[in-house]
């Protein structure tokens, strides 16, 4: 397994290198769409997943690749992550939004799954160059550096995270909004779950409450928060399964965290 993870920590980085960064700040209008309202795509995403998809079926023969892209043209698709045997999930580029306007952070990511389990992730920072990496049962590495998050409760107003307000029911954002005067920071989003995770993990935030969950966007992070110590579950407690389609999903670098973050912002444990 150790081998495949340095090739497709290879070909991450060479879909980030040879179309990501020389598009960046470089595009045209006619290379920017709405694949839907709101939701940017562009000539970037898709020549990025052509190249992962290709690359990451020459690695492992009879796998299959889900990849956003594909899947905003073709719906279906989505299905295949329930199938027996490998499956990637490939983000081409995540942050579209980001990159289109010539801002960061954006990332691209991919992740293994077998018989809908997580196997390994893969984050890169693209502009930073810096790959995070995780291996179901075996650990988290930033650039090969072995990473855990912190450990042990701390006092609720000392606690920093992001809260995705924006996609949240109305009724529940403004609870939120209520109560996040018990924590010292709600941090607005960044737009990029490849971002937002490894900050879990490094300590910059405490946690971070999603409610959009698209299996491209949170398996790798999901996996490397888990392996790094940190927990991702479903706002009722449960343990997010890459495979299950419900909405909300709150990231904390403990469970000491998680469960005094959701008891503040929720008002329940």
């Amino acid at each position: 397994m150790s081998e495949l993870i340095d090739r497709v920590g290879d070909l991450v980085r060479e879909a980030a290198q040879t179309v990501v960064l020389p598009l960046f700040k470089k595009l045209d209008a006619s290379d920017v769409r709405e694949k839907a309202p709101g939701d940017l795509v562009t000539v970037a995403d898709q020549r990025s997943e052509k190249l992962l998809t290709e690359g990451l079926l020459r690695l492992l023969p009879g796998s299959t690749v889900v990849g956003e892209e594909s899947v905003a043209e073709d719906p279906g698709l989505l299905r295949r992550i329930c199938e027996t045997g490998p499956v990637w999930l490939v983000d081409p580029l995540d942050g579209t939004g980001n990159f289109a306007f010539g801002r960061t952070p954006f990332a691209v990511m991919a992740a293994l799954i077998a018989d809908g389990e997580l196997c390994a992730g893969w984050i890169l920072d693209v502009t930073r160059d810096r790959m995070a990496v995780a291996e179901r049962g075996s650990g988290a590495w930033v650039d090969g550096v072995r990473v855990t998050t912190r450990g042990g409760p701390a006092p609720v107003s000392t606690l920093r995270g992001a809260v995705m307000l924006k996609y949240l029911p109305e009724e529940m954002a403004a609870e939120i909004s209520m109560r996040a005067g018990d924590i010292a920071a709600i941090l607005p989003s960044q737009h990029c779950a490849g971002a937002e995770y490894p900050d879990v993990v490094s300590g910059v935030q405490d946690f971070v409450l999603f409610w959009k969950t698209l299996p491209w966007d949170h398996a790798p992070g999901v996996l490397f928060t888990r392996e790094a110590g940190g927990v991702a579950r479903r706002l009722d407690g449960t343990e997010f399964q890459v495979t299950d389609p419900q909405k909300g999903l709150l990231v904390a670098a403990n469970d000491d965290i998680w469960a005094d973050v959701r008891a503040t912002l929720l008002g329940t444990r």
